[in-house]
């Protein structure tokens, strides 16, 4: 028997009081023990692979922006005048994407009439040994200027004639 004190008057002993004694495995605190860890290790593969899914999806989500910004860039490089270029599109494809995501991209230019259309074809890396998530590919198509030149065509710039009417002209 276990004993319990309680509260006495000031200046005097408390009293004891004797409360029966169980046996600990009667009680049941004993039995549960460790449950919650053998639980947590049963959930704990699940907890992994949705990370691995959320991490694997935001790489692919980083995969097709990437696709888009080099298309874009390789577009707009090669609606340029060849004389204006700096870079051909490919390079200026590249150049705009991450290094890793570049590194396997491919780009392809071509366009009819007054347009140029690029696209981006980038792998898609994956998380998983031997699980190949395939590519992304993304498109651009911008329009190629009407006057040749009209890119370098300022107001003011000596020896340079002003078109009127070509695109970004400023209006009088």
């Amino acid at each position: 028997m276990s004993a319990a004190r309680t509260p006495g008057t000031p200046g005097r002993r408390p009293r004891v009081v004797a409360r029966p004694r169980r046996a600990a495995r009667l009680r049941g605190h004993g039995r549960d023990r460790g449950q919650v860890s053998i639980e947590f290790l049963g959930f704990l593969p699940i907890l992994l692979l949705v990370a691995l899914a959320v991490v694997q999806l935001g790489l692919a989500a980083y995969a097709v922006q990437q696709a888009g910004t080099g298309a874009r860039a390789a577009a707009r490089t090669a609606s340029m005048d060849r004389a204006d270029r700096e870079s051909d599109p490919q390079t200026a494809g590249r150049a705009a994407m991450s290094g890793w995501v570049a590194d396997d991209a491919s780009i392809t230019v071509g366009g009819s009439g007054g347009a140029v259309r690029a696209t981006a074809t980038v792998r898609i890396p994956s998380l998983v040994p031997g699980v190949d998530f395939g590519s992304a590919s993304r498109s651009a198509t911008m329009p190629r200027p009407e006057t040749p030149g009209a890119a370098r065509l300022h107001e003011g710039a000596p020896g340079v004639p002003v078109a009127r009417n070509a695109p970004g002209a400023p209006r009088r």
